[in-house]
């Protein structure tokens, strides 16, 4: 058993330590969602975004409605949304996306982050504008005709559409104005949604050396063991 065993044991536990952190953020996120919308998937559309991001990471039913119980609890201290810009080394322009209920600890935390890497730490709007906020939707393509349903999804806000036929699923791109649109449009026609999200597309990239693109990952990955961060975006080709 021996060292196989310790390496399996290593890699499990890893494995667990991520699922933890996922089910931790998502959580965060019920939490912005109920404070903002209500408890009620049925009248929220961002918390139905939620519970099928929970399933699509396997999140026990439990934890997800503990998640909102505690969020309807009103002596709950409230997370926020915060989105930090700044450079990475190599002069990479990157934006952190947060939840947080402690602005000082997070944006302190940012900070470092940047610092350890040598990036810097910018201002509100200081690479924002490199990148374009869109929505994202994962569904089933089985059963689908490719033509029809693009022409169909159109109307309400797609943008572009991937085919993925090694797993038959398709995604679908819309303006992050049209979330609830696109949402709305695939919830009537019965379609469902395996998985939903924000993002930010950059509009430019930039180019890196293999060594440069070590650099930016290993800021990345200290970023993401943050459990106030959400995502990290850049326009690294």
């Amino acid at each position: 058993m021996g060292r196989v065993f310790e390496k399996r044991k290593y890699v499990m536990f890893a494995r667990f330590a991520k699922m933890a952190k996922t089910f931790t953020k998502i959580g965060r996120e019920i939490a912005i969602a109920v404070k903002a919308g209500g408890p009620d998937p049925d009248t929220n559309p961002r918390l139905r975004m939620c519970i099928q991001n929970a399933r699509a990471v396997n999140m026990p039913k439990t934890n997800v409605e503990a998640a909102i119980k505690r969020a309807s609890d009103k002596d709950m201290a409230g997370y926020e949304e915060v989105v930090y810009e700044g450079y990475a080394p190599h002069g990479v322009p990157v934006l952190v996306e947060c939840t947080t209920n402690n602005h000082t600890r997070t944006v302190a935390n940012i900070r470092m982050y940047f610092t350890r890497a040598e990036g810097s730490l910018g201002t509100n709007g200081s690479v924002s504008f490199l990148f374009d906020r869109k929505a994202l939707f994962k569904i089933s393509s089985v059963g689908l005709n490719r033509e029809e349903i693009e022409f169909e999804l159109i109307d309400f806000g797609a943008e572009e559409f991937t085919w993925d036929d090694e797993n038959n699923e398709l995604i679908i791109q819309t303006p992050f104005t049209e979330f609830g649109h696109m949402q709305k449009a695939l919830e009537d026609k019965k379609i469902e949604i395996k998985e939903s999200s924000k993002t930010y597309i950059p509009t430019t990239h930039k180019e890196l050396t293999d060594a440069e693109e070590a650099d930016l990952i290993a800021m990345i990955d200290k970023m993401e063991e943050d459990d106030d961060v959400v995502a990290v975006y850049h326009n690294a080709k």
